[in-house]
């Protein structure tokens, strides 16, 4: 309802003029009706309202208080400070802003840790599979999913998408670190800061003309935008996993799933929209991810910046035309012809014909050495440190900080 009054008072001031008015009062509905029942839930139960009218009421005044009075700049100074799960908010910080976080930072009651200590050994296992599918297949995907390519493309994200992408990539590295939710990690932190950038864009972004004439909603990243994203991370990951047979014991499938549901919580989603196992999550991706895939002009612009970020990078595994292939063959030739990524004629036979054979080969040689011993789990996490190293251009640490504007569109895209 305050996004609602929100985009109301906008209106009424004239910021959004003729096109902003057209958009309040577009229907922004699925092709279905919302019927993924809240018994699926990690909650068990709730309203059964379609989250695509649900935001985050919390965050959202609260943040945009903080834009509207001028206190971002101050707030991103004092957060830079604020690295790990553990530590103490830095002093400084509006009252407000404190109690929200205090509150935001908090694992939910139904937190599991011996299932989150598990979830550490499976990432040990798979690190090179998430890796590779974090990056072309949800990194990708994020570019086919219209209401999300939109948002990035016209917010300040858009301007320069290597910062944008090393700060979506941090929440990939951060829930796969073996410290990722203990006092000393970094994933509690990195969800909190991407809950008040979230509403941050969600105040800033109807402010946008250029947003406003092309998107099919009133108020970005709803509850249900969220949660598509979400499944274009954990449920995409796993549904490959098991295409590619690769063995996961129950347990271990269960607690990176565990590890998901917390990083959901964290994120601002209401319990009663968290899967609480994998039929449930499979079968809210059906009707909230699934259908909704397809190309726009901003998604495509979007992928071929990404698959071009290894141009100046001097290993040809990062070439584009690589990327694009591993793009083709994870999501498959409708979206990379959606996204007008040109076949390749040596990688596409190639990842077809020869990725079986390497994950058997590499799950034999996984099974026969221990994980903790396994140079694989070394190389694995080079790999991972590397590629967040690159996208970051050797910047680090990684800081998530508030926007203030969104994309200036008369300035070039870095």
């Amino acid at each position: 309802m305050d996004g609602l009054n929100r985009r109301g008072a906008l209106k009424a001031g004239g910021i959004l003029g003729a096109a902003g008015a057209f958009t309040l009062v577009a229907p922004t509905v699925r092709a279905q009706p919302w019927t993924w029942s809240p018994q699926g839930s990690v909650a068990g139960s709730g309203s059964g309202v379609d989250p695509m009218t649900v935001w985050d009421p919390e965050a959202d005044q609260l943040v945009a208080g903080l834009i509207d009075r001028g206190e971002v700049p101050r707030v991103n100074e004092l957060l830079r400070t604020w690295t790990t799960n553990g530590q103490a908010l830095p002093a400084g910080l509006p009252s407000d802003l404190r109690d929200f976080m205090e509150y935001a930072r908090r694992l939910p009651q139904w937190a599991d840790q011996a299932a989150l200590t598990t979830a550490i050994e499976f990432n040990k296992k798979r690190g090179l599979y998430l890796g590779v599918l974090y990056g072309f297949a949800s990194g990708m995907m994020s570019t086919v999913i219209p209401r999300e390519a939109r948002s990035v493309y016209y917010s300040k994200g858009g301007h320069d998408l290597k910062d944008r992408i090393s700060k979506t990539a941090k929440l990939g590295y951060d829930i796969g670190s073996n410290n990722a939710y203990a006092a000393d990690g970094e994933m509690v932190v990195t969800c909190v800061k991407t809950r008040l950038v979230h509403a941050a864009v969600r105040h800033l972004l109807p402010q946008s003309p250029h947003w406003v004439q092309s998107a099919d909603e009133s108020i970005p990243i709803s509850q249900n935008d969220i949660m598509v994203t979400w499944h274009s991370l954990p449920t995409t990951v796993m549904k490959h996993l098991t295409n590619w047979k690769v063995p996961i014991p129950h347990h271990e499938s269960e607690a990176f799933l565990h590890s998901w549901q917390v990083a959901a919580h964290l994120l601002g989603v209401r319990d009663e929209y968290i899967p609480k196992s994998w039929p449930d999550a499979n079968s809210q991706s059906a009707q909230v991810l699934d259908p909704i895939l397809a190309a726009t002009p901003e998604g495509a612009k979007l992928a071929d910046r990404l698959l071009g970020l290894g141009a100046n990078i001097d290993f040809a595994i990062l070439s584009k035309p690589v990327l694009g292939a591993f793009t083709r063959f994870l999501l498959g030739d409708k979206i990379a012809d959606g996204l007008a990524i040109p076949r390749e004629p040596v990688w596409d036979p190639l990842l077809q014909v020869a990725w079986g054979p390497f994950i058997a080969v590499r799950e034999g040689l996984l099974s026969a050495v221990p994980p903790m011993s396994d140079p694989y789990w070394l190389l694995d996490e080079f790999l991972r440190k590397a590629a967040l190293t690159y996208l970051a251009e050797l910047r680090l640490p990684i800081s998530i900080e508030l926007p203030t504007m969104n994309r200036d569109m008369s300035q070039p895209p870095r």
